[in-house]
């Protein structure tokens, strides 16, 4: 794609647009938004990105429209698995409802922050070294062991990092949350509130999930420009989705299983794709290697709707049937 100084430009502005419409509207009234709410807000960015895709479609070709479409619903199904995290360090922090929202727009605003930095350090490095795609590949495959071996994490898993830590013990923190602040006044001190080290925790979080995120959609498009606003589209709306799905999160007891499928075929996709081009002299002589197949994005979208649809029908049927069994019990 050639993509103009002018495009990227008016995607940037149009970004900063809408976080400082989020701004306004938290600045202005915290609060726990409605379902009715969060509904509306949800379907309006998925409305954006699948119109974005249709724009893509026109200008780029169908085949630009499905890496955007695809990339998009990779990275947007990661971010749903990110919130079973961000519910927990919400719990472990004791966050009242009606200021998660400022939580949940500042992690948002780091995560675009870091995926930026790092979409631009992954791109001059793939077309320095296509090599690279071996390590992408080799660490999505690892990371999709992991987390199936794992599933999804829960309160007692949860430990803090090291910045974490280090953030208790350096800085002066109050007991209490003060609203939405992020400085009290205790005893004639001025104090950080617990506030601030729940940001923390969120923005270190959002930094190891990019690590995987990056990596993810580098198997589905290498191009910059549809990387970039596949990751935006993504991460907006988010913040809406976590107030939407509430309690249904616990019942996605199969999401990370299906990631784990999702991240181990795009690593595979990966590997596959350096043997193709390979130039390693270790590697078959340095040569190609010719029975290594190109997946189309046709394939790779199938798959993953195909492995979410299957994770979340199977999740929802297993919670529906664990509900009848306690109520079953309950009565006995």
């Amino acid at each position: 794609m050639d993509v103009s100084g002018l495009v990227w430009a008016g995607t940037l502005v149009a970004l900063i647009a809408v976080l400082l419409v989020d701004l306004l509207i938290i600045g202005r009234r915290p609060h726990e938004p409605s379902v009715r709410e969060s509904s509306l807000w949800v379907a309006f960015y998925v409305g954006l990105a699948l119109l974005f895709g249709a724009g893509v479609w026109l200008t780029s070709g169908a085949s630009a429209a499905g890496q955007f479409y695809t990339g998009w619903l990779t990275e947007y199904s990661l971010s749903v698995d990110n919130l079973f995290v961000f519910v927990i360090i919400m719990a472990r922090f004791g966050v009242p409802r009606q200021y998660q929202q400022k939580v949940l727009l500042v992690g948002i605003v780091l995560a675009l922050l870091m995926r930026g930095a790092f979409i631009a350090a992954g791109a001059a490095l793939i077309s320095q070294f296509s090599w690279v795609f071996y390590i992408f590949g080799a660490f999505l495959i690892y990371t999709a062991v992991n987390l199936a071996r794992q599933g999804e994490p829960d309160e007692d898993e949860f430990s803090e990092n090291m910045l974490i830590r280090w953030s208790r013990k350096a800085l002066p923190i109050s007991k209490t949350y003060d609203g939405a602040k992020l400085t009290t006044h205790e005893g004639g001190r001025r104090l950080f509130t617990p506030l601030l080290i729940v940001m923390i925790a969120i923005g270190t979080t959002d930094l190891i999930f990019a690590l995987d995120s990056i990596p993810a959609i580098f198997g589905i498009t290498q191009e910059p420009y549809l990387v970039f606003t596949a990751n935006v589209f993504a991460l907006m709306g988010l913040r809406q989705l976590y107030f939407l799905l509430g309690g249904l999160l616990n019942r996605l007891i199969y999401l990370s299983y299906g990631l784990a499928v999702v991240l181990g075929f795009i690593g595979v996709k990966l590997v596959l794709e350096a043997l193709a081009d390979n130039n390693l002299p270790f590697i078959n002589g340095g040569e190609h290697v010719g029975w290594a197949p190109h997946i189309p994005i046709w394939l790779s979208l199938l798959v993953i709707v195909g492995t979410l649809g299957v994770a979340t029908v199977a999740s929802l049927i297993k919670s529906a049937r664990d509900r009848r069994r306690e109520l079953a019990d309950a009565r006995r």
